[in-house]
């Protein structure tokens, strides 16, 4: 199983490049935002519970991340392998996730970031917000994602650092350029 972590501040494209990757590899695409999302659309139980905590531009507890990662997990028998889309965001995550992959005698084969500077995310997430009306994109709610990921985030570099299993690419670009820097990272595994 080839399991794929992609990581990066909202707005970094890491939607938009995990999904060509899923397409070019065969893999398995799994994003707790577009799960959250799809929840809070159809009003479902999960969708209440995370709702007000997105909004704020928070993160949604470990414990129910870990369940929901699992489930999507399981809902995608005879693949190569997944890539995981906005997940983990925190060591504790990343810890709690190597334990599930582990109880499925499977591992983390990649870790890549996707580098972009605040001034950029800021105005593409703005600039998102006008075309798809994002309640989560308002400049405040982006200011406290940028500073949530940040602090809570960053330390995943030094995790999977440790584990030699991190890279990072310069996610300002083309998305074809950007798409092919991360496929030169993968071929060359």
């Amino acid at each position: 199983m080839f399991n794929f972590i992609i990581f990066g501040p909202p707005g970094s494209g890491k939607g938009t490049q995990s999904i060509k990757i899923a397409e070019k590899y065969n893999l398995a695409h799994i994003s707790t935002g577009d799960i959250f999302r799809k929840n809070i659309r159809e009003k479902t139980e999960l969708g209440h519970k995370v709702k007000s905590i997105i909004e704020s531009g928070e993160l949604v507890p470990d414990e129910l991340l870990i369940d929901i990662l699992e489930d999507a997990m399981n809902q995608h028998a005879n693949v190569k392998g997944f890539v995981f889309d906005g997940f983990p965001r925190t060591c504790r995550q990343a810890s709690d996730f190597d334990d599930l992959l582990n109880k499925r005698n499977e591992k983390v084969s990649l870790v890549l970031a996707l580098d972009v500077d605040d001034n950029e995310i800021i105005g593409r997430l703005l600039k998102r917000a006008e075309m798809e009306g994002r309640p989560d994109d308002t400049k405040e709610v982006i200011e406290n994602r940028l500073s949530v990921y940040n602090k809570q985030t960053q330390p995943l570099i030094k995790f999977y650092t440790k584990q030699n299993k991190f890279t990072s690419v310069s996610g300002i670009g083309s998305v074809e350029d950007i798409f092919n820097s991360i496929c030169a990272v993968i071929d060359s595994l």
